[in-house]
C-alpha cells in the first residue's frame, strides 16, 4: 500500500479553517489527496492561513457533489463515527485501521471519510463504508474537532508505514472490487430480491443495510463481484 493512494474525504464542511487545518495535518503525515464533498464554505485566505504551508494539498483538492463520487474508485472505504447506530457497522480503532491499510497491495485505494462538524455522517452515507472508525475519547466530552480527528487517524497510518517491523502483506492477490462496482452489485441484488418477492419494496426494513454490511465486511474481489452478478443474471434469466 502507498500513502499517495489514501484519500481524506470531508463531507459538507462548514468552516474553511477546518479544511486548512486538515490539509496541514495531512501534510505532516505525507498524505496528499483531499476530497471535499459538497462543501458549505468558500476556501479563501482562512483555509490557506490555517494550512500553514500545505498549499499544494489545498490547490490540488478535488470537489465533488456526492460521497459515492468521492469513493467510487476505492477498494476500502472507512467512515468516522462517534455515536452508536441502530444497526452496528463493523468497527475499527485508529490503530487497527492503520494495520489494515498497511496490509493492502500497492494498487488498492483507500478513502477515510469525515462528516460534518455538527453532526458527523448520516446513516445513508455510512452505508457506502466498509467499516467505521471511532477515536477513543473521554466519554463525558467526546466531541473532537474534525481536523484533530484527521490528525489522529493520519498519524496512526503514518506510524505503521514508518515502523521498522514490516507487517504481513495481504495474501489476496486478486484486485478488490471498488465502491462503484459494489454499488452496481447492490442495486442489481435489490432489484432481483424484489422481483422474486424475497424483499418487500414497500417495507424493506433494514434488509439491504444488513446485506451491505455482510458483503462489505467480506471485501470481495472484482472477480467475485462478477460471479455474484452472474448468479443474479441467471436468476433473472430463469424467471423469464
Amino acid at each position: 500500500m502507498k500513502l499517495k493512494n489514501i484519500k481524506i474525504v470531508m463531507v459538507e464542511t462548514t468552516h474553511p479553517g477546518n479544511i486548512g487545518a486538515a490539509a496541514r495535518a495531512m501534510k505532516n503525515m505525507e498524505l496528499s489527496q483531499l476530497v471535499l464533498v459538497n462543501p458549505k464554505c468558500p476556501m479563501g485566505d482562512i483555509a490557506y492561513s490555517r494550512g500553514s504551508g500545505a498549499n499544494n494539498i489545498l490547490d490540488d483538492r478535488i470537489t465533488v457533489n456526492t460521497l459515492p463520487q468521492a469513493v467510487s474508485d476505492c477498494q476500502l472505504v472507512v467512515g468516522t463515527s462517534a455515536r452508536l447506530r441502530s444497526l452496528a457497522w463493523p468497527e475499527l480503532t485508529p490503530n487497527s485501521l492503520a494495520q489494515k491499510v498497511k496490509g493492502l497491495n500497492d494498487a488498492e485505494k483507500v478513502a477515510i471519510v469525515f462528516g460534518r462538524e455538527h453532526a458527523g455522517l448520516t446513516n445513508e452515507e455510512l452505508k457506502h463504508c466498509h467499516y467505521t472508525v471511532t477515536i477513543p475519547t473521554n466519554p463525558e466530552f467526546s466531541s473532537l474537532n474534525v481536523a484533530s480527528a484527521i490528525q489522529v487517524v493520519s498519524y496512526e497510518i503514518y506510524n505503521q508505514f514508518t515502523d521498522v517491523e514490516t507487517l504481513k502483506v495481504s495474501e489476496n492477490l486478486e484486485p478488490v472490487a471498488d465502491s462503484a462496482e459494489l454499488e452496481g452489485y447492490f442495486a442489481h441484488l435489490e432489484q432481483v430480491l424484489i422481483s422474486t418477492g424475497f424483499l418487500n419494496a414497500e417495507n424493506p426494513r433494514q434488509m439491504m443495510k444488513r446485506l451491505r454490511r455482510l458483503y462489505q465486511r467480506a471485501e470481495p474481489s472484482k472477480n467475485e463481484v462478477n460471479i455474484l452478478r452472474g448468479i443474479l443474471s441467471s436468476v433473472e434469466k430463469y424467471r423469464k
